[in-house]
């Protein structure tokens, strides 16, 4: 269903990652950003006003022409240049340790291969950069998780390859990134979707 993928998903997930509820938390996944930025699955920029001071360019990974489209007004108001240089976040054309810190926000739970897409964010960053992250996942609570499980399938055919049940952690561990700040909690929401994870993490 090319239309349904192509110009209503990103309008649902515009809606409903852009929720005023969760502005808070997008504010202190930014915090501490610096240099230049890369964001994979920038979206409709939602993360725009969140972005410090010390962010002086952004290089943006979007595959959705829809979702930049939305984006327009936001980054035209933006305080510092921001590029779109990409498609896919498994596959970023940058050149090694490129960017001095790296974004990613309800995206790593839609890219098929998310060990890919965190060895490229790996391997953009400069060594010691920082990685920032904000995702819903895996819950804690045993009967929220095995919904989760079972909902996927369901899951990923109605939000375009969206999954429940991934743990944002343990990527992040697995994929060569040191965690130095985590926060984790139930957001405004069905329990199975709204599962936050926020970390920042150091490539090591």
């Amino acid at each position: 269903m090319p239309f349904y993928r192509d110009h209503i998903v990103p309008r649902l997930v515009g809606f409903a990652c852009g929720s005023s509820s969760l502005a808070g938390i997008r504010a202190r996944t930014a915090a501490g950003l610096d240099g230049q930025l890369l964001e994979i699955g920038f979206g409709s920029g939602t993360n725009v006003p969140h972005y410090p001071a010390e962010v002086t360019r952004v290089l943006a990974v979007e595959p959705s022409a829809t979702a930049w489209k939305m984006a327009a007004a936001r980054i035209s108001a933006a305080s510092m240049p921001i590029e779109q240089v990409g498609l896919d976040g498994q596959s970023i054309p940058l050149e090694d340790a490129s960017c001095d810190t790296a974004l990613c926000t309800f995206s790593l739970c839609t890219i098929p291969d998310p060990e890919a897409a965190l060895a490229e964010v790996r391997r953009v960053l400069r060594p010691g950069g920082r990685f920032h992250l904000l995702e819903h996942g895996l819950a804690p609570d045993a009967r929220v998780a095995a919904f989760q499980r079972r909902f996927d399938p369901i899951e990923r055919r109605i939000a375009d390859g969206c999954h429940l049940s991934r743990d944002p952690l343990a990527l992040l561990q697995s994929g060569g990134f040191t965690l130095d700040d985590v926060e984790q909690k139930y957001g405004a929401g069905p329990k199975a979707w709204f599962y936050l994870t926020r970390a920042s993490a150091v490539r090591s």
